[in-house]
């Protein structure tokens, strides 16, 4: 069971005399800052500061992920990449203790902005396998929540990502929370009330002085309209961040608060990958400090990215605002450290910074390792499952660059779930297409024995497979904006892979090949202009004819704005994960054979002239 405040608070201070995890990376009994807390205010004064000054920190994660441990269940081995980042709440569990033993463990609270029950077959496992949203007595507890509880989360904003399972896997998993989730944004279709807390009102006891009140906002995405919406759709909506936000803080200062700070799953200022389908902009932090006064900090989340501290002017009270997003994973804890002072006797900011500390300095806290022995052993079976052979060992590494086989795989069980779901109806003599990207650019399949972690690792998102039906003209548009992922690069020119894709911050994600056409695409033309080539069964497409796109939901639903997709003519939907249908189609023919789904139907030329 999850230990509460007090315990925690006893336990800490009975070890108080040393280190709490071995070696030097472990947490310091007592700090010099700890003891500059501890201080009374004759000590105070003879150090050179003013009593009426106090401290306090607000920690923040964003972006979980369903990581836990510092382990990647694709690969079945500790997580790594090439910056040497560490991942996991176990890892933050370590950094937010030794800041709760420096600060006080009263002065600190710990918040969180949002996605943390999708992203790895930990958590796909309690979610789908042993689903949480089952009978309260029998259901398994979520490993996230089981942590984030032990942890002593304040608060979590709710992600876009939360919505992924449906909304009664979400209600399950806030049921077994011991805080919080926010989402002052996401509200009842029936009504435009919150579905969720909008916010919540913590206090810290400072010396000299009445409790400080801080606020906690949380906002969520306004995208989950279009990214979920077979979960949402009737029943939850979600308006503006800037706008919601412009209700509800001063309801907070209206509640006492002194400080605000807010949740917000929502990145900086990048561009909206939905483009004018909502009339709400998907990263709106900045817009956020800028047009809502009375916000003192902003923990940022969604981009994934790492900005230990950007600060911005409110335009309404000339007061910065300051914003930090901590990389997503667990890789940083992001800390608003809150310097006070009396005033009147009321509490008011004195001075406001952010830092992130980086989780690959410390070790994992052997007390959430513990708690997640038996779940992690369970999807480690799980993930191990051998489903099949492979002929060949298929890489993923290449993808952005040319036309490899491990595409055309997730293609070629595209197009065959959908056949056989148009099989003897209306459609079924229109030609299926299929469209496919490049999630993982580390995945790969191994020649030999296939386990059902390789085909996960390969589709690393829990989409669904839905049919729409386009024209020929409508695709070579589809494949035009997806060719903008390309710099353009003149003939001669020479190529550095490193700097050729992801133009205009396109992610890998929103970079479509289309399976069962035939295309050049000319990297030397602008964008818009690069498509030539076109063909279907060896014959140039005509532009009227009709076709059958097998197609993910995130992308049917207007994911990344590609065009015609989200308006065409859905013929058939799943609520099945196309990850699934890969293991199923694995097992299906027992052996994995390039040669029956190899294609090679696309490349990129330079005025003709192949570029590899």
């Amino acid at each position: 069971m999850p230990l509460n405040r007090r315990d925690f608070v006893t336990r800490s201070a009975a070890t108080a005399a040393g280190a709490a995890l071995a070696g030097s990376a472990g947490l310091a009994a007592v700090s010099p800052a700890a003891a500059a807390a501890a201080a009374g205010p004759d000590d105070a004064r003879a150090k050179g500061k003013s009593p009426k000054k106090q401290a306090f920190t607000v920690m923040g994660t964003t972006d979980l992920h369903g990581r836990v441990l510092n382990w990647d269940y694709f690969t079945d081995a500790v997580y790594a990449d090439k910056a040497h980042n560490e991942v996991g709440l176990a890892k933050i569990s370590t950094l937010a203790k030794q800041v709760r033993e420096e600060k006080g463990w009263d002065r600190t609270l710990l918040i969180d902005a949002g996605d943390t029950i999708q992203g790895t077959q930990l958590t796909y496992y309690y979610a789908r396998v042993d689903p949480i949203a089952t009978d309260a007595d029998t259901a398994p507890e979520h490993p996230m929540a089981l942590a984030m509880n032990t942890m002593e989360y304040t608060a979590a904003a709710l992600g876009n990502h939360e919505f992924n399972y449906g909304i009664d896997t979400l209600r399950a998993y806030e049921e077994q929370l011991d805080f919080p989730l926010l989402g002052a944004n996401a509200l009842h279709a029936k009504n435009d009330k919150p579905a969720f807390p909008p916010y919540v009102i913590r206090k810290i006891k400072l010396s000299g002085g009445p409790a400080v009140k801080v606020g906690i906002l949380g906002l969520t995405n306004p995208g989950i309209a279009i990214w979920d919406k077979a979960n949402v759709s009737g029943k939850m909506t979600f308006p503006g961040i800037v706008e919601t936000a412009r209700i509800w803080v001063p309801k907070l200062k209206a509640a006492g608060a002194d400080v605000v700070v807010v949740a917000c799953h929502s990145g900086m200022d990048e561009a909206t990958s939905y483009g004018d389908q909502l009339p709400w902009a998907e990263n709106a932090s900045v817009a956020l400090a800028e047009q809502v006064a009375g916000i003192d900090a902003v923990l940022v989340g969604h981009a994934h990215k790492e900005i230990a501290q950007r600060l911005v002017v409110n335009k309404e009270t000339g007061r910065t605002v300051v914003l930090s997003e901590p990389l997503c994973w667990g890789q940083r804890l992001t800390c608003f450290d809150f310097e006070m002072e009396l005033d009147n006797g009321t509490w008011k900011v004195a001075s406001l910074s952010s830092r992130v500390l980086n989780s690959n300095t410390v070790p994992e806290d052997p007390e959430i390792v513990d708690l997640m022995t038996d779940q992690h052993k369970k999807v480690v079976e799980y993930v191990n499952q051998v489903i099949g052979t492979a002929k060949t060992e298929l890489s993923i590494a290449e993808a952005p660059f040319k036309d490899v086989p491990i595409i055309d795989l997730i293609g070629r069980v595209q197009a065959d779930v959908v056949k056989a779901a148009l099989a003897g109806g209306q459609y079924a003599k229109l030609p299926v297409l299929a469209q496919a990207a490049p999630f993982n650019r580390t995945a790969v399949i191994p020649a030999g024995q296939v386990k059902l972690r390789d085909a996960a690792g390969l589709y690393i998102y829990e989409n669904t497979l839905e049919a729409r039906v386009l024209t020929g003209a409508q695709l070579k548009d589809y494949l035009e904006f997806s060719a903008r992922y390309y710099n353009q690069l003149a003939p001669g020119a020479p190529v550095d892979k490193a700097t050729l894709t992801n133009a205009q911050n396109t992610p890998d994600y929103n970079y479509d090949s289309v399976y069962g056409l035939s295309y050049d695409i000319d990297i030397a033309q602008p964008i818009g202009s690069r498509i030539v080539n076109l063909s279907f069964e060896g014959k140039p497409i005509d532009p009227t004819a009709q076709f059958v796109l097998a197609v993910n939901n995130y992308r049917a639903n207007g994911g990344g704005n590609f065009p015609h997709v989200a308006a065409a003519q859905k013929i058939w939907a799943n609520s099945d994960e196309i990850r699934n249908a890969m293991i199923a189609w694995v097992k299906a023919k027992g052996v994995i054979d390039p040669a029956d789904f190899a294609t090679e139907s696309w490349r990129l030329v330079r005025a003709g002239r192949p570029v590899f």
